[in-house]
């Protein structure tokens, strides 16, 4: 039989990098790929199919960029058809309408919601308790605490009729979903109506949760296995054991957004913001200021533009503007300018009145911010008013009504001093070395003078 030759047909099936190669050179190279095949494949692909829980860390407010984040969060849960989302949840509580907004979309979310108060120390109080009983899951991690619901209008006192109203409307929200996960509708009804707070253990023992946890980790291998039913009527297992966790922290919007959502900061951007346009008005052509204070008034608007306004207060910030420009018409020795302090600061107060304390204007803010703008400004306006009232010291205005002494007879014509300058002058009527004259009127290098009979 003839022998094949080494560059015919049947050497083709050889890559090109083993031809020349020794035998025992190509059985090294198949052992390791056969090990290959065998042991790194198989865990690389196992690694690969683990599942995967996104961790959405939730501590401020609730407020619209809240909501938003959290609707980001659960529409990237779902592209990628992650197992669960859990929801790190701390919260002092927010705005009613925004909390609507975040039960809607975990009641609706195609993938499973893990509420999860954490660490230890944290509170889903207020807004955060609605949160927590719409979840899938419910959970707290040792030393929290969840509860005192009682809804609050934008700080106010409300009358018996009105209070009751909103409480039955809030206690039909919260009882709409938490029947259908299956929870204590009366526990839950409690923290509403009566502000009742619980403990993780209490919440537990009530069946307001379904767990405690002390991190997410295990929190997530306890809940492997887990059957639960959606919102839908749907059931399936929970498959979290040993799941890759992929954090998915606030973007940039985001963080600047919640950050504008402080109705401090915005009080704050809003009266820097008026300093810097009311400098602009007083040195015309800096630019800079006027810019600068354009764009922080509109921030400032923006951001309370996401808050619950109190539209009297508004009011009383309108008066004080008012107040400070009559200040500057009338002599009033300066009440006006404080009564418009009063207003300023009265109206800073009470300009952003959340449900809840951080999402209200402090009082060091308001009386910072009030007094320091008030003072100011009455400062400013004061400094512009007598230099507006001064007589100009140069050009013929600094001469007219000027006392001059006659140095030479004035009979009709003579000379003057003023100011330490020699002028000749001119008379109706004769007047003496050494009396004063006022002078009326100046014609090139010519004065018109009368005898000054008030100096004399």
């Amino acid at each position: 039989m003839k022998t094949a030759d080494r560059n015919g047909p049947t050497a083709l099936w050889v890559p090109h990098v083993f031809r020349g190669c020794s035998m025992r050179a190509r059985l090294a190279v198949g052992v390791l790929a056969v090990l290959f095949c065998l042991i790194i494949l198989p865990r690389a692909q196992a690694a690969s199919s683990r599942p995967v829980v996104v961790d959405l860390p939730l501590h401020d407010t609730i407020q619209p960029i809240s909501a938003s984040y959290l609707q980001r969060g659960l529409r990237h849960a779902a592209e990628i058809h992650a197992q669960a989302v859990v929801v790190d949840l701390g919260t002092p509580g927010g705005l009613l309408d925004s909390t609507r907004a975040m039960v809607s979309a975990i009641e609706d979310s195609s993938v499973p919601v893990v509420v999860y108060v954490a660490p230890s120390g944290s509170r889903a109080a207020s807004a955060g308790f609605f949160i927590l009983e719409s979840a899938d899951i419910a959970a707290m991690a040792p030393g929290t605490n969840t509860g005192a619901s009682h809804p609050i209008l934008e700080g106010q006192q409300m009358d018996p009729i009105l209070k009751t109203k909103i409480e039955n409307d809030a206690a039909a929200f919260l009882r709409s979903y938490v029947s259908r996960r299956g929870r204590n509708v009366e526990a839950a009804e409690d923290a509403v109506r009566n502000s009742k707070s619980y403990t993780d253990e209490e919440a537990l023992k009530l069946h307001l949760i379904d767990t405690i946890s002390p991190n997410v980790a295990t929190l997530l291998n306890q809940l492997n296995g887990t059957a639960i039913t959606r919102f839908n009527g749907t059931k399936l297992t929970l498959d979290t054991q040993n799941a890759d966790v992929e954090v998915m922290l606030p973007s940039t919007r985001e963080r600047i957004l919640g950050a504008l959502t402080d109705p401090n900061l915005a009080v704050i951007l809003l009266i820097l913001g008026g300093l810097l346009i009311y400098l602009e008005f007083n040195a015309p052509g800096t630019i800079i200021p006027g810019a600068l204070g354009t764009l922080l008034v509109l921030i400032s608007l923006f951001a309370l533009n996401l808050l619950p306004l109190e539209y009297t207060a508004v009011g009383f910030l309108v008066a004080a503007v008012a107040l400070f420009v009559l200040d500057i018409k009338f002599v009033t020795h300066g009440m006006l300018g404080l009564v418009g302090i009063a207003c300023l600061v009265f109206g800073l107060l009470t300009l952003v009145d959340g449900p809840i304390p951080e999402m209200r204007v402090h009082l060091g803010t308001a009386l910072g911010a009030g007094i320091g703008f008030g003072l100011i400004t009455i400062f400013l306006t004061t400094i512009a008013v007598r230099a507006r009232r001064n007589k100009v010291q140069t050009g013929n205005e600094a001469l007219l009504g000027a006392v001059a002494i006659v140095q030479t007879a004035l009979d009709p014509n003579g000379q003057v001093m003023v100011r330490g300058e020699l002028w000749q002058a001119h008379a109706e009527a004769a007047v003496a070395v050494g009396e004063p004259v006022r002078i009326r009127s100046r014609k090139g290098l010519l004065l018109e003078v009368e005898r000054d009979e008030r100096g004399s």
